[in-house]
């Protein structure tokens, strides 16, 4: 690899193989040297999971020209964590997620290896950006994508993220097939209604399927969820830090401490 290029390191949840992931690194490669680390099957869902009571295995894959790559049997945490303990010789520039087959807006991120991944690499440091399109299918066009994915890289390799902010960037499929441009978005408050079907296995035994309906409880025209039904990619800037700073004095002033 050149020590004078950007290094990006690229991971996502949807496996190496995925279409997502090869769009993904085809934008990538325009900016610097790429280094692949990413699961070896399907992840979608695991949040930030990690492995810990089962080995993980690496190997290198001759999947992309010009890359090296590595399939990892963990999470998409654990692909970032390997990538920067036992891999990586210097610090990447930028590290990016996806291209996800779905979105990760509003409340999803909570649940997305996809984030995940980007929020590993931002708490290690780097700046991270999460990509996810709007569309499922395994054979989404990826194409539209593309050109927003090089504006967004461009403008994070030439400015500064603070350290613990990365970027939640989802790309939308608008019916009319126009994406009107890049929206910079809060993220909207939502969450999933859930609805458990229960069913007999074989042997007479109950298991559940989860199903469920994404509700969405917040109709304010500055969230992600907007932005995408109106045909603008939404940008998220998102933080690791969990922390409510503004409740911090309301709690205390419930004297916790009283004797």
């Amino acid at each position: 690899m050149s020590q004078e290029k950007p290094l990006i390191l690229v991971s996502n949840d949807d496996g190496i193989t995925a279409p997502g992931i090869a769009a993904l690194i085809s934008v990538a490669k325009e900016f610097g040297d790429v280094l692949v680390v990413a699961p070896d099957k399907p992840q979608s869902a695991m949040g930030h999971a990690i492995t810990i009571n089962q080995p993980i295995r690496m190997t290198p894959v001759d999947l992309y020209e010009g890359v090296d790559a590595y399939q990892c049997s963990g999470t998409p945490v654990d692909c970032v964590k390997l990538a920067i303990d036992k891999i990586l010789t210097r610090k990447p520039s930028l590290m990016v997620s996806g291209i996800n087959h779905g979105s990760n807006s509003s409340i999803n991120v909570i649940y997305s290896g996809t984030m995940s991944a980007a929020v590993e690499a931002s708490i290690d440091g780097m700046k991270a950006i999460g990509f996810s399109l709007c569309d499922y299918s395994w054979n989404a066009n990826f194409e539209v994508a593309k050109p927003f994915i090089r504006k967004i890289i461009a403008g994070v390799l030439a400015n500064d993220l603070p350290y613990g902010t990365l970027l939640n960037v989802n790309i939308p499929v608008p019916e009319d097939g126009e994406i009107k441009g890049i929206k910079v978005c809060r993220q909207a408050q939502a969450k999933w209604k859930e609805d458990f079907d229960k069913r007999k296995d074989p042997f007479g035994r109950d298991y559940y399927w989860m199903t469920g309906n994404f509700v969405n409880l917040d109709h304010g025209d500055d969230t992600d969820e907007w932005a995408l039904k109106h045909g603008y990619v939404s940008l998220v800037p998102t933080m690791f830090d969990l922390t409510d700073h503004q409740r911090i004095a309301t709690i205390n002033q419930w004297d916790l401490n009283e004797q």
